[in-house]
């Protein structure tokens, strides 16, 4: 029977190698799932999806790879039976590990993965990039990370744009960032600084196997572009909403707490009769409380609630014991 190969629109742009590549894949894999199928007895199993190591194997293993170290024994067979049945150019590539400090320290991956997390991306120009990933977008902006004055600022940005293009093209390789992803370029007035910067994206993102596309850079120096989204991100992977900000990532200022406790005992104070009232609160704003807003707490006095002294005043408010 003869087979028939279907190219889905993820790839568009892909080399005439990827694509053989793949096509020798899938027909070696047809032909093992063929084969046990045509041995298999009612009820057997024939076909199953891969576990994580030879995922790898199949998605990432390429002619740019020189070398793959595993740490467990039956992963290794397992990746080697796969090499050699569906990849044999590749198998003599993979490698068991068997040294007695982690592989992981051995080459920083702890680390990296940090890395990958945090909102900060420094660059070795000085610079640094700030990503922030919400619901509806991905959002990086772009900073030199210091002022390099009026007259020379435009050709510091331009040089400073083709090292944040690749690291943009980095993180979002490593973050596995999809969906609609919004750049904030430095200022850049002119028209060629921003040909540049777009040509400089496009080539830091050839190596990319999600499907990207690019706008154009806007007048304010942002760059619209999407970028095919393959599975969760790594911080959908790895992380949860914090329990106690649910995400949101902030904590109100020491002035703003004092303000909603004097409006609390202002509420109180008008639906209950009492003589002493005691606040419970962060030390930074018992502190707050008891000198900078001091005089607010005598006015609160001539609203109808008053502390004794102003030793008194201190014992109603406390910090964290």
């Amino acid at each position: 029977m003869p087979a028939a190969i279907s190219l889905r629109t993820a790839a568009e742009g892909a080399s005439l190698e990827a694509m053989r590549a793949d096509m020798l894949f899938l027909k070696r894999l047809w032909e093992a799932i063929r084969d046990k199928g045509l041995k298999a007895s009612a009820g057997q199993l024939v076909h199953e999806d891969l576990p994580l190591p030879v995922r790898v194997l199949r998605d990432l293993l390429n002619e740019g790879v020189g070398r793959v170290s595993v740490d467990s024994a039956d992963a290794h067979q397992r990746m080697i039976e796969f090499a050699r049945m569906f990849m044999p150019e590749s198998a003599t590539k993979i490698e068991l590990y068997g040294q007695p400090r982690a592989i992981f320290d051995l080459h920083g991956i702890e680390e990296e993965i940090e890395k990958a997390l945090d909102r900060k991306v420094l660059l070795k120009s000085g610079g640094h990039l700030i990503i922030d990933q919400t619901e509806a977008m991905t959002t990086i902006d772009v900073n030199t990370g210091a002022y390099v004055g009026h007259r020379n600022l435009g050709r510091n940005h331009i040089s400073h744009q083709p090292r944040g293009c690749a690291a943009i093209a980095r993180q979002l390789r490593l973050r596995n960032l999809g969906g609609i992803i919004i750049i904030d370029f430095i200022d850049m007035q002119e028209e060629e600084h921003r040909r540049q910067v777009i040509q400089a994206l496009e080539k830091a993102l050839d190596d990319d196997h999600a499907r990207t596309s690019i706008s154009s850079v806007s007048p304010l120096g942002l760059v619209e572009m999407t970028r095919k989204r393959t599975r969760e991100s790594l911080e959908h992977l790895l992380c949860q909403p914090c329990p106690t900000c649910q995400g949101r990532g902030f904590v109100k200022t020491p002035e703003t707490v004092c303000y909603e406790i004097f409006r609390e005992i202002l509420r109180q104070n008008r639906q209950f009769e009492f003589q002493r009232l005691l606040v419970l609160a962060h030390q930074d704003v018992i502190d707050l409380l008891l000198d900078e807003e001091s005089t607010s707490l005598a006015e609160l006095e001539t609203a109808g609630w008053q502390a004794d002294s102003p030793a008194d005043r201190g014992a109603l408010f406390r910090g964290p014991v």
